[in-house]
């Protein structure tokens, strides 16, 4: 299919999404936008909770399968936008407005790709194009539902999945300017509180509580973990928030609270993080989740190996995605700068989405799966 008409077909569409408000967990209204857009397209979408997907039209079980993966939830507006957030407007070349370039550029792209490879037989693997939602709060009714949805990848239930994983694949559009990023840091958020002893402040009564969060703090803040990772070198922990209940000047606070947000290479699993941070500070913790691992698709992967020869930069990316949720591997890889993500009059490059569309076309026209 023409590149100018899928990338004319890609903005139009990007613009109705620009349009419509769609917030984490909000996220009907793009849904049937995306939905109506493939149906429009003689392609029979299907939709769980607000995840929409549609396999290529010669789809056949025995193939190796590509999903092009994207998120079509919002953040909320950045304060500082000086535009209306879901007014689209094009300006130098830009295209503003809300998920403009975190994910929407990345979205329409792939959507673009799915179209042009729709209808084409003999195609050397399957494709499915997965539109998915919630992936900016992490959600559990996003790519993590529709990967358990008994429709979806039907052979992903299958008992000897673990046998058949290099059978699945995935892009993951997230606006990287078409570089790889083969690897990513898995997410681990902690919360933390110091216990000490109520007293008056004047007599030196109690414990301090906030001098042994400070303390804690100061070993996260020092703290050289001794592996590094090839791609996605040290752990990086920073405590984000700090608080006391106590509000009166007068009083050694009991207890104080804080927040450490930890970013884990693949040198490392979650639980080992934690038995060493348990080694090493006094103050009470609970890990929130630790569902976001770090994951890493080898450079030698049929389909990295394509994007390098188009020009592409593998990286280790500190960053997570829905990537990370993916039982599969997977590459994360998008026109648009994460620069821009979450910004206030947040735009892409009009002429990021053509190069984007053409160079997908291109990486999966050269992907070669052996047997």
């Amino acid at each position: 299919m023409d590149l100018d008409f899928l990338y004319e077909d890609a903005v139009s569409l990007l613009k109705q999404l620009i349009a419509t408000p769609s917030y984490s967990r909000q996220e009907e209204k793009t849904a049937v936008i995306i939905r109506t857009f493939l149906h429009n397209k003689d392609i029979a979408a299907r939709q769980y909770l607000n995840n929409v997907w549609a396999t290529n039209k010669y789809f056949d079980p025995l193939k190796p399968t590509i999903v092009l993966n994207s998120h079509h939830d919002t953040v909320k507006p950045n304060p500082k936008y000086t535009r209306s957030p879901f007014v689209p407007e094009v300006e130098a070349g830009k295209l503003y407005g809300l998920g403009s370039n975190d994910a929407g550029g990345c979205l329409v792209s792939l959507i673009a790709t799915f179209v042009h490879f729709y209808d084409k037989e003999n195609l050397p693997f399957n494709l499915v194009i997965a539109a998915t939602a919630e992936e900016e709060i992490t959600g559990k009714d996003g790519i993590e539902a529709l990967l358990k949805h008994y429709e979806f990848l039907g052979s992903l239930h299958h008992p000897d999945f673990k046998n058949q994983q290099d059978r699945f694949t995935a892009i993951v559009g997230e606006p990287t300017k078409m570089d790889l990023a083969i690897a990513e840091k898995g997410l681990m958020v902690l919360d933390a509180k110091a216990q000490g002893k109520a007293g008056h402040a004047a007599r030196n009564e109690g414990v301090n509580a906030l001098y042994i969060a400070l303390k804690d703090i100061e070993w996260f803040e020092h703290f050289k973990y001794p592996e590094d990772s090839e791609w996605l070198g040290e752990v990086h922990q920073t405590v984000t928030v700090i608080e006391t209940e106590n509000k009166a000047h007068n009083v050694v606070p009991a207890e104080c609270s804080f927040v450490v947000d930890i970013r884990i290479p693949d040198c490392y699993t979650h639980e080992q993080v934690l038995e060493i941070i348990r080694q090493n500070i006094k103050s009470d913790f609970k890990e929130r989740s630790i569902r976001l691992r770090s994951t890493r698709i080898e450079v030698e992967h049929p389909l990295v190996a394509a994007g390098i020869k188009l020009g592409g930069k593998p990286y280790g990316s500190p960053t997570c995605s829905d990537k990370a949720l993916m039982p599969f591997p997977a590459l994360k890889c998008g026109p648009g700068d994460s620069a821009r993500s979450h910004t206030a009059d947040e735009y892409i490059y009009l002429e990021e989405i053509k190069n984007g569309i053409q160079r997908y076309i291109q990486m999966l026209e050269t992907t070669q799966f052996a047997g």
